[in-house]
């Protein structure tokens, strides 16, 4: 869990160019965010992961002819002798990636060589009469999958985390308002950031208005200004003291 939310949380700050560590988030954190994958399609291909290799056991018991359990073991059996085909796909698919030829849904490539690893290890995948694997063998299939669905784990949460900031950039409105009142000008400009002047016998005497709050710790605010872009715009890092003043107010609510 801690790897997952950390690398979710890596991907969601580096889309606004901050470092998860210099932020600083605690284990509990981290953990938390990983339950950001906790997706309706996730479970249901975790429950498919579960059920499946039990499905022709499992029919007979719901009351399913004969003749349908047969077919449903049959095709399993295919399956099975077809997983060197899952892992010549995820290995082009791969080989793709690498020379530079995008798309999405990154980590199905390693998923489809982890699964091919795992099928190969079924009683199914031989056609040969009381063949065993070889623990030996066995071992080596399971932890290579196993550090391949780890991959497939590493690349989904980047990518979830990416979509997330990709969608919270484009709903700043909806975010924290924050009012940054400063005894001295700020080097801070960007579009919808507005600055007064609120006249020389004002303690606090310039403020800045038509920002968003995106995340606080440790009295340090990083800000970003109405109509961020990803590409172009800096995200501001303030930090709360004598001579500044932070102000927070409600975001702009949807139907408002």
């Amino acid at each position: 869990m801690l790897y997952t939310g950390f690398v979710h949380s890596r991907a969601y700050y580096g889309y606004f160019r901050l470092d998860v560590f210099a932020v600083g988030f605690d284990p509990i954190e981290m953990a938390l965010r990983s339950l950001r994958l906790a997706t309706f399609p996730v479970l249901m291909t975790l429950s498919l992961v579960g059920v499946l290799p039990v499905l022709p056991q499992l029919l007979p018991s719901l009351g399913v002819p004969d003749r349908t359990v047969r077919a449903v073991a049959r095709a399993a059996r295919a399956v099975a002798r077809a997983h060197l085909a899952f892992v010549a796909a995820g290995l082009l698919l791969m080989l793709a990636w690498r020379y530079g030829h995008p798309w999405s849904f990154r980590w199905a490539a390693p998923l489809l060589v982890a699964v091919g690893l795992l099928l190969g290890q079924s009683d199914a995948a031989t056609t040969a009469p009381g063949h065993r694997h070889r623990p030996g063998h066995r071992a080596v299939a399971v932890i290579a999958a196993s550090l391949f669905l780890m991959w497939v784990v590493a690349l989904a949460a980047g990518e979830l985390g990416r979509q997330d900031a990709h969608r919270d950039a484009g709903q700043l409105v909806r975010r924290v308002s924050v009012v940054v009142l400063s005894t001295d000008t700020l080097s801070m400009n960007g579009p919808g950031l507005k600055v007064e002047d609120l006249g020389k016998d004002t303690h606090f005497r310039y403020r800045y208005s038509g920002l968003r709050l995106l995340v606080e710790r440790e009295r340090r605010y990083y800000l970003l200004p109405l109509g961020w872009r990803h590409d172009t715009d800096a995200t501001y890092v303030v930090e709360d003291d004598d001579d500044i003043r932070i102000d927070l107010y409600p975001g702009t609510q949807p139907g408002r």
